[in-house]
């Protein structure tokens, strides 16, 4: 870290210097050049990086600072440190369009039936590229139902991206039912499976978990964002 610190200080000078030449640059380029080459990762920790370095990590007090090919932005992504699990880095194509992005993903949460992740990917201009969270998905894709079919069963049944499902679990008879729809949000798992996003949302019916949803993403060109383009529901064997 040391030495990378000492190349980034001499780096700063030599563009410093180069300014008193009297070329004007773009704004914004210079702005991002300057970040990347100045002394900022002094305050900064590496905490991951792609498999050849292109993208770099770096953990901040108040949120984390990422390069990419040498371009540097700060982002306030929540990023625990008592997690144990170090972030993902990768740098892929994410969207088929030849062009390599930034795509990080950090475990958020992790406990006793909790485990949870958030995803990132960055384009090349530094900027973040959408990708709908669960809370959304499920408000805008997914339906669901309960009922006590009998003192052992419950019926579960809904709609995920317009398709339906169904399926019996088995309870204790003793078991009190307290919701009438799927819970969400206890295990939030993102990970990339041929250049897809993909996510797995368990849904549970308190106190257990009954299904994984698994939902793969698609990137929408015209909107410049990831969209759900499938929905897998598969029930918890018992």
């Amino acid at each position: 870290m040391k030495k990378e610190i000492g190349t980034l200080l001499l780096l700063s000078t030599v563009i410093c210097s180069g300014c008193q030449s009297g070329q004007k640059e773009d704004p914004i380029e210079e702005r991002i050049s300057n970040e990347a080459h100045s002394p900022t990762h002094i305050d900064a920790t590496l905490i991951g990086a792609s498999d050849n370095n292109e993208v770099k990590l770096y953990k901040k007090e108040d949120g984390v600072k990422l390069e990419v090919n040498g371009r540097v932005k700060d982002f306030n992504w929540n990023n625990p440190s008592d997690t144990g699990t170090e972030p993902q880095v990768f740098y892929i194509d994410m969207t088929e369009d030849g062009k390599e992005e930034a795509v990080i993903i950090i475990q958020t949460g992790r406990g006793t039936e909790l485990d949870n992740y958030d995803i990132h990917v960055v384009d090349q201009d530094l900027q973040e590229i959408k990708v709908p969270h669960y809370e959304e998905i499920v408000a805008q894709h997914m339906e669901s139902n309960i009922v006590k079919k009998d003192h052992e069963t419950l019926n579960i049944t809904g709609r995920a991206l317009g398709k339906e499902y169904h399926f019996d679990y088995q309870i204790d008879p003793e078991l009190e039912l307290q919701q009438d729809e799927l819970g969400f949000g206890g295990i939030t798992i993102y990970y990339l499976e041929n250049q897809k996003i993909q996510l797995t949302l368990a849904a549970s019916v308190f106190p257990m978990y009954v299904a994984d949803f698994h939902i793969t993403y698609k990137f929408d060109h015209t909107r410049n964002e990831f969209m759900v383009a499938q929905i897998e529901v598969v029930p918890i064997q018992q």
